[in-house]
């Protein structure tokens, strides 16, 4: 996957025409069969996966299933990424699953509730702007950790002694419909051909599979918004507030990684911050219905943009409306559908979504040690953990690390020979050095000791023309170099910053002390 050259928010990247909207989606019968089908499509494979995350965080399926309707359809509004669905997410039911136990599920809604808060908070001081510190190593990582990711969730599914042998046939029939119906139509997605062929196939001839009703109850009503049944109390706030920053931060990371993915996938830009204030709206309406609260699904996602073809915000919205549909008024139907159809679907969308090119020996061979050893602690920590937030937290402070120690091994103190200067009527031996890089914490550190204090002459000149001076801990490291020479009765003169260096070395030097 290929970065995108920066484009204007309204236009693709690698086309004159612009990306369709809601209103071109309206006005084209085949724009918006290709959303609305997505969007149903994406409804099919999202309640599977909210009932298991509904268990993992310790609720209900039915407040998961809630959440997901109310945040793709509140997100389809106020999000800043068209297409994307935002619902019920692992990552978020990691977060909130230790609070459930130990408090019940009054003080999750409140810390849904609170978590909405901080990222409309968040959102104004502008944290989507940190996007651009993720390198490109990560995301590579991100990506192909995500798709292992739903490898693994859809192996209990087509894995285990007490699966049944048709599981197998019914796999490969979805996975070869998966393939061939867009080489002879792309009036309808594949997935809801492969997911619709294989359920009537199995409803015709009665086999005996798993299906979506075994993961969970289907709810039968609707919720009825209000308040949290908690004491409003600093106790209480206590309580939830490590949880909902927790919350907010990880919901945050994971939507705003997936709407990088999704505009490089579709070579347009959405506004993350627009993204982050959308998502925190929606997790205020998710808590008010008594939701578990959520973020962008990436899995769901990946449905929606490439096997649906979704691009606007309709599929999102389309989404969250067939789900509520599909489990109120069909959720008997929904019931039958066969878990290993959904899971088939889960495989192709695994395939596409890995970035192959990173992974091939010619690319490994042609990158940087440092690049590979980053996306592979993504990867790794990712999988490890189960969490995409931890993983993409760990790759990006590897890649500090590792961009750190090479800038600082860029660093030279050359020094020069002594030679005399007849300045002031007299002669005074001078030594000059020059030092050439990119200054501060880490390749600073042993700059006071690459000088030669007691064999110089009285008279040093430290050369920094070819230097930048980025922190008040280069600095310390100059002011202490210029005390161990006044200490031997000799005098340092630093010489040759401007600009932004000259002018940090004006404000900060001899107030560090040495």
């Amino acid at each position: 996957m290929t970065p995108s050259p920066a484009v204007t928010a309204d236009a693709p990247a690698h086309s004159q025409e612009r990306p369709p909207t809601v209103l071109s989606a309206l006005r084209s019968p085949r724009r918006l069969r290709i959303e609305l089908l997505s969007g149903l499509v994406v409804a099919l494979a999202m309640i599977p996966e909210v009932l298991s995350f509904s268990v993992l965080a310790g609720v209900d399926p039915k407040v998961g299933l809630f959440t997901a309707v109310i945040m793709a359809i509140t997100i389809a509004v106020v999000g800043g990424r068209p297409a994307m669905v935002s619902a019920a997410a692992g990552a978020t039911a990691l977060v909130i699953a230790p609070l459930v136990a130990a408090h019940g599920t009054a003080y999750l809604v409140a810390a849904v509730l609170l978590a909405g808060l901080m990222q409309i908070v968040l959102a104004l001081l502008g944290v989507a702007r940190l996007m651009r510190f993720i390198p490109r190593s990560v995301m590579t990582g991100f990506v192909n950790a995500l798709a292992v990711l739903i490898l693994l969730a859809q192996l209990p599914h087509l894995v285990g002694r007490d699966l049944p042998w048709l599981v197998y046939p019914l796999l490969a029939l979805c996975l070869v419909l998966l393939v061939v119906v867009p080489r002879l139509t792309s009036a309808v997605p594949a997935p809801l051909v492969a997911i619709v062929a294989v359920t009537v196939l199995v409803a015709v001839t009665g086999w005996q599979v798993p299906d979506v009703a075994d993961q969970g109850e289907l709810p039968s009503s609707l919720p009825i918004p209000g308040l949290p049944h908690v004491p409003f109390t600093l106790e209480t706030l206590r309580i939830i507030a490590p949880y909902a920053l927790a919350m907010a931060l990880v919901g945050l990371m994971e939507s705003l990684l997936t709407a990088k993915l999704v505009d490089d996938i579709t070579d347009t830009r959405s506004d993350k911050t627009r993204e982050s204030w959308g998502q925190g709206v929606a997790n205020l309406m998710a808590g008010a219905f008594g939701g578990m609260g959520g973020c962008a699904m990436i899995g769901q996602t990946m449905v929606n943009v490439k096997q649906g073809g979704g691009r606007t915000r309709l599929s999102t919205f389309s989404a969250g409306v067939f789900l509520l549909i599909l489990v109120l008024l069909l959720s008997e139907a929904v019931g039958r559908v066969p878990m290993v159809a959904l899971a088939g679907v889960m495989l192709a969308v695994c395939a596409s979504t890995v970035d192959w090119h990173s992974l091939r020996p010619s690319t490994l061979r042609a990158m940087p040690l440092s690049e590979t050893v980053v996306m592979a602690v993504t990867v790794v920590a990712t999988v490890w953990t189960h969490n995409l937030a931890i993983g993409v937290v760990l790759g990006v402070l590897t890649a500090i690390v590792l961009f750190a120690r090479r800038v600082a091994n860029l660093v030279r103190v050359e020094p020069e020979e002594p030679t005399a200067d007849g300045a002031d009527g007299g002669t005074l031996t001078v030594r000059r050095y020059r030092v050439r890089g990119q200054l501060f914490f880490a390749s600073s550190n042993d700059l006071v000791h690459q000088f030669d204090y007691a064999g110089d002459p009285e008279e040093v000149v430290v050369d920094l023309s070819a230097a930048e001076v980025w922190d008040a801990s280069t600095v310390a490291a100059l002011d202490a170099v210029v005390t161990k020479y006044a200490e031997r009765g000799k005098r340092a003169r630093i010489v040759g910053l401007d600009g932004a260096s000259a002018r940090r070395m004006e404000r900060l030097s001899g107030r560090l002390g040495a």
